[in-house]
């Protein structure tokens, strides 16, 4: 037996993959630095610049003192919390509903789901209905209409089903409802599911745009996608703070709305991957 272990050949493929990577990830990095730099800039300036010519934070003060940047920034994370944690409920009850085999209709009612995901009303009959249930203009109207997934829900069943039925025969010998069999068992053992599930409702919520667009006429319910996008093509520049200069406000505003999912994703990175292998696996 050999006391060490042959390393790996690097080929040319190696090399030439590598590169091109490489490549890709400067494309992607070199614009995002440039906001970052912009962002702490109290001089506009156009072209690439590796440091701040003049250093300062007014661009993020501007953020988060004046009214009509931090109020749609409270609506997003209003709505991505609030969204989140419905959408997290109605996903782990129904795809806990679907896996009891002896239910009746359980079939009738998973192929309904299914369905749904193929086939639906379309835009304007489902603008029709939320109007009809006067959720427009409201934050409801975004919540609910992100909270109803049936991906989402599906992803939750099929890792459900990974769950040993021995687990389940064991606790209802021991007398457990099928409610304490859900809270005791079945969540505790979906912790993967439940981060890559709520980590993909919450991404959906805070980059929401189109749900906004068509349900919120009223400026005070637009959520931070909407506002960056009034600065960014400028319809709706905002007051700048201190030494700030509009640009430095737009590239702030910028930063803000990326920065939260830049810190989540590498902590969040192995739960989601785990989660979703599981609720793919299984059909």
């Amino acid at each position: 037996m050999e006391a060490t272990k042959k390393k790996k050949k690097i080929t040319l493929f190696d090399i030439v993959l590598g590169l091109i990577i490489g490549v890709i990830c400067l494309l992607i990095l070199i614009p995002v630095y440039k906001v970052i730099i912009d962002s702490f800039d109290l001089q506009s300036a156009y072209g690439m610049r590796l440091l701040p010519k003049k250093f300062g934070l007014d661009g993020y003060r501007s953020v988060f003192t004046n009214e009509s940047l931090y109020r749609p920034l409270v609506v997003s994370f209003i709505t991505t919390g609030l969204g989140t944690l419905i959408g997290l409920t109605l996903s782990t009850l129904g795809g806990y509903v679907l896996i009891q085999w002896e239910m009746p209709g359980r079939t009738f009612f998973a192929n309904f789901l299914l369905f749904t995901m193929i086939f639906n009303g379309g835009m304007i009959p489902t603008y029709l209905v939320v109007n009809g249930l006067g959720l427009t203009n409201t934050i409801w109207s975004v919540i609910l209409m992100g909270a109803l997934n049936v991906y989402h829900l599906v992803l939750m069943r099929n890792f459900f089903e990974s769950v040993p039925q021995s687990l389940f025969d064991a606790a209802a010998i021991d007398g457990c409802t099928p409610l304490k069999i859900f809270t005791s068992i079945v969540l505790p053992l979906s912790k993967a599911a439940l981060a890559s599930i709520g980590l993909m409702y919450a991404v959906n919520y805070w980059n929401d745009y189109t749900n906004f667009k068509l349900y919120i006429t009223d400026s005070n319910f637009y959520n931070f996608q909407m506002k960056l996008r009034s600065i960014i093509l400028g319809s709706d520049l905002p007051t700048a703070t201190g030494s700030a200069t509009e640009n430095t406000v737009k590239n702030a505003a910028t930063i803000v709305a990326i920065i939260p999912f830049t810190f989540i994703y590498p902590f969040a990175q192995k739960y989601f991957v785990k989660g979703v292998n599981a609720g793919a696996v299984k059909g």
